[in-house]
């Protein structure tokens, strides 16, 4: 990992040299920017497949939508959404995330060959997800959460947002740990739009480097959220469509990669992905400025100008080796929570 951005690594994943890119595939009827397009279990696999074309270096796959007002459904119907569509993409050799928030959802997931556990709640909307997680040994997302967003933006009043939000993940944090899930498996997320308005998850942007000091990577889930609709509104506008926030989303992810998280969730892949590597090299550029010999180096025995010597100068990084062939695509369109 890179040690400029100290953005860290989580155990029982994949390592990469920068901000990895998780790609969403929500199997829901009623998410806030795709109404359902990736219900179908076959549709569902190809989408994170295609995700995974595109860049995407894990995919996270969730059965219940979390939008505000949002009913839940019943742990059956997340059971039948979920499980098929991680053991489809982990047989396909893809990094699987399970977004629950749900112990049995987590834990057949996990069986199914999921390798991450992404709870919005952080385990306080089941008192069983910590030790299932535990008991599994997998990493977990530990989000700022204030409860299910039922009727609207709940508790969303702060005096310094920075703070409130940095102090509640930290005590969430000391319970999770307490409760058996390792420090280096824990991840923290900001929660951005959970509980939370513009100004507020505007301020958590520019304040990633507090985060930072919880000791844990960090996930940043900005991708297409409705504080990013009253940005491009402006003042007296009207905010575009969450489909027409994809921009703005790569820019985030760009900024967020730039202050060293380790993650970014977004819906719309490709943009992001050139986003965080095109900060990866500026972030190697700054590095060889630092160590002037470092531009002219090549790995032992390789010359110039062979593919080694060629691997050694490309910003990009090669492509993840659980990408899947490239036969395997969609039509293109993004998926949602």
């Amino acid at each position: 990992m890179s040690k400029q951005s100290g953005r860290g690594g989580v155990a029982g994943l994949p390592e990469w040299d920068r901000c990895a890119v998780m790609g969403v595939v929500n199997v829901t009827p009623d998410s806030f920017s795709d109404g359902g397009r990736w219900f179908d279990t076959t549709a569902a696999v190809k989408h994170g497949l295609h995700l995974a074309a595109e860049g995407a270096d894990l995919v996270d796959v969730g059965g219940e939508s979390t939008r505000p007002g949002a009913s839940r459904v019943d742990e059956a119907e997340e059971l039948r959404r979920v499980v098929p569509v991680v053991r489809g993409l982990a047989s396909e050799g893809l990094v699987v995330s399970v977004d629950t928030m749900r112990a049995t959802v987590a834990a057949q997931a996990l069986a199914a060959g999921a390798a991450l556990v992404n709870d919005v709640s952080g385990g306080l909307a089941d008192p069983d997800m910590v030790p299932v997680v535990a008991d599994a040994g997998a990493p977990f997302v530990v989000m700022h959460w204030r409860g299910l967003l039922d009727g609207g933006n709940v508790k969303g009043v702060y005096d310094d947002v920075v703070r409130e939000v940095v102090d509640e993940l930290r005590a969430r944090v000391d319970a999770v740990l307490a409760g058996g899930i390792a420090p280096d498996r824990v991840v923290v997320d900001p929660g951005l739009g959970f509980s939370k308005e513009a100004d507020h998850d505007l301020a958590l942007l520019a304040h990633l480097d507090r985060l930072h000091a919880l000791g844990h990577p960090l996930l940043v889930a900005a991708s297409r959220k409705r504080f990013l609709g009253r940005v491009l509104a402006g003042p007296h506008g009207s905010p575009p469509p969450a489909r027409e926030r994809d921009a703005a989303t790569a820019a985030v992810s760009a900024l967020a990669a730039h202050a060293g998280a380790w993650a970014v969730r977004v819906h719309e892949v490709r943009a992001t992905a050139d986003a965080v590597r095109v900060a990866r090299a500026v972030e190697g550029a700054r590095a060889g400025a630092d160590a002037p010999s470092a531009s002219t180096a090549r790995p032992a025995g390789a010359a110039p100008g062979t593919p080694d010597a060629r691997a050694a100068r490309d910003p990009r990084g090669s492509r993840p080796a659980h990408a899947p062939r490239p036969p395997h695509t969609s039509d293109g369109a993004e998926g949602t929570r």
